[in-house]
């Protein structure tokens, strides 16, 4: 790949300081390996654009760079790498990382974020019976929370005293090289806490915290959906500071025999007999809040269905009814008495024509099909 490196920061020649770090900052994140893995394309772009923020921040380089191009600086010594200070390529990426990682990103020491032992929010799962669902109800919900060790004051150590970790010098992250490049990963002596513990703490095993259990009872509303979740201010797990997360409650909602849910609106299958759809007429059946007449025309069609407006679930958030919705499912008997055969025999008969529509269909169809072979 051939570019200026103008070009390659997306720049023009007259770009001061200010907008040569700015551009670097927006392509080095766009192109950055970790978030092209496997892209080769993406990580030659990344190490072009680091060559050409290196000649491009440093004044002389980029004064030679101006006048001859690449040629005058490898005439004047300036291999490209050569003399890079990497402590300040990866000071300017830290931002770049914070981004990427969201925090934690420590480059040589500076910019080091203070880190939580664990989230400040927790989230718990209740299951509730359809109509708990469907009509709301209360609910008392067993949770459990962090709070900083009271025998160590949350330090872990059992004389409250931490070491700074030797195998990254306190910074949480160890760097490697490869090629040109530099990399970061936690430390895993310390785990990125920078510090290590010599005498932990026996009641919390060293990890600084401990688990209480609680009860709270909420309000479950009334038209709450699988899978949505509430929240309880304030009833989460608390820092070393004292600040306390929320507790999210995430629900399960269970099935019902007769009624599906979907969405706001409720599903109900009506089975009915043949002779029931042949004769018509008013049937009743089941709603969320009682029952409700349908009539079935004549004829009707398997799983044709019919809409009862405002007859389905209360929207949790806009109050609004949804409908129901009855689909009619044909019965047919599995097997006939005598008797049973030579009425329906009869009343075939009495029909006609119109009992073998098959007949009046395909007439004439068997010559057609024929003519088609000769």
């Amino acid at each position: 790949m051939d570019l200026e490196y103008y070009e390659i920061l997306e720049i023009t020649k007259d770009a001061d300081s200010g907008i040569i770090k700015k551009a670097y900052r927006k392509q080095a994140l766009k192109f950055h390996p970790d978030r092209n893995r496997g892209d080769k394309s993406a990580e030659e772009r990344f190490k072009l654009i680091n060559e050409a923020y290196q000649v491009l921040s440093d004044p002389d380089k980029k004064s030679t760079y101006d006048r001859y191009g690449k040629a005058g600086l490898d005439s004047q010594g300036f291999s490209h790498f050569s003399d890079m200070d990497y402590g300040d390529i990866m000071g300017d990426l830290g931002s770049i990382f914070e981004s990427v990682f969201g925090g934690g990103f420590n480059a040589g020491g500076r910019g080091q974020r203070r880190q939580r032992k664990y989230p400040l929010d927790s989230e718990v799962e209740i299951d509730l019976a359809f109509n708990e669902a469907i009509f709301g109800c209360k609910k008392e919900v067993d949770y459990s929370y962090k709070e900083p060790c009271e025998d160590c004051s949350g330090t872990g150590s059992s004389d409250g005293k931490k070491s700074t970790c030797n195998e990254c010098g306190g910074k949480g992250q160890v760097f490697y090289r490869q090629g040109f490049m530099t990399y970061s990963q936690t430390c895993p002596h310390c785990n990125g806490k920078g510090t290590t513990i010599e005498n932990p703490c026996s009641t919390c095993n060293a990890k600084g915290f401990s688990e209480k259990s609680d009860k709270v009872t909420i309000d479950i509303p009334e038209g709450i959906d699988n899978g949505n979740r509430i929240r309880v201010a304030r009833r989460g797990n608390i820092d070393d500071n004292g600040d306390q997360g929320d507790l999210y409650i995430q629900t399960n909602v269970g099935e019902d025999e007769h009624f599906q849910r979907h969405n706001d609106d409720i599903y109900i299958e009506v089975p009915l007999f043949f002779t029931q759809i042949a004769l018509g007429g008013d049937i009743t059946i089941p709603t969320l809040r009682g029952e409700t007449k349908l009539d079935i025309p004549m004829g009707a069609k398997d799983k044709q269905q019919f809409v009862i407006l405002n007859e389905g679930v209360r929207n949790v958030h806009t109050g609004e009814l949804g409908n129901m919705v009855a689909q009619i499912k044909i019965k047919y008997p599995k097997k006939l008495s005598t008797e049973q055969r030579e009425t329906l025999t009869k009343l075939q008969e009495d029909f006609g024509i119109e009992s073998t529509p098959h007949e009046s269909s395909f007439e004439g169809v068997v010559a057609k099909i024929k003519g088609w072979f000769k």
